[in-house]
């Protein structure tokens, strides 16, 4: 399921930070439908990306994804109960694993994006809302369309920011959640940290 996640989280998020500058203003829901077709119009007829061009595929990535992110709220929401018991030097570590393996997941898989269908929901917000979900339906010949929900908060300087996708009613932060609870009670955070970068140095 999360394989089909990962393609169509990069779109998004790739998208809006290309008018980063008008989030704060902008409607969710707005950014990320004006943006789309454009972002896909890019991946597709980018010959570089198609064919698998590792170095120019973690750059977009680096320079796309990441401001686009609450990575720390992220990490915070998957350690859950856990979160309070580290120390400000074990958070940040979680939170830079925990990035570094978001990143390299969506880097594997951006070379798939062009094959996707994109159809944004009616989007249902009240005036003040600061944290507000995007409705979409992805779909790709020859499969049927599973729903992905966006959750994002308004941050008072830095537009909106993502901080955890529901794909067919299941959430990226709590599958997350489980694994890191599994990891915790064997090792302890100092555990948890170790197996995050266990998995970031596998090819």
């Amino acid at each position: 399921m999360y394989r089909l996640l990962q393609p169509f989280l990069l779109i998004l998020v790739t998208g809006w930070l290309s008018v980063s500058v008008q989030a704060a203003d902008t409607g969710p829901d707005v950014l990320a439908r004006n943006v789309t077709n454009d972002v896909l119009r890019i991946v597709r007829q980018d010959k570089d990306i198609a064919n698998g061009n590792t170095g120019k595929i973690h750059a977009l990535v680096e320079e796309k994804i990441l401001p686009i992110f609450n990575f720390k709220h992220m990490t915070q929401l998957a350690v859950a109960k856990h979160w309070p018991k580290a120390t400000p030097e074990q958070q940040d570590s979680l939170t830079g694993e925990f990035k570094t393996m978001l990143v390299r997941t969506y880097a594997s898989s951006l070379t798939s994006v062009a094959d996707y269908k994109i159809e944004f929901k009616p989007f249902r917000s009240a005036p003040g809302d600061g944290d507000v979900t995007v409705n979409t339906e992805v779909s790709k010949p020859g499969a049927p369309p599973i729903p992905i929900d966006y959750r994002l908060e308004k941050t008072d300087n830095n537009g909106w920011k993502v901080f955890d996708v529901i794909v067919d009613n299941v959430s990226l932060v709590t599958v997350y959640r489980n694994s890191f609870n599994s990891e915790v009670r064997k090792g302890g955070i100092d555990g948890l940290i170790a197996a995050l970068a266990r998995r970031n140095k596998k090819p």
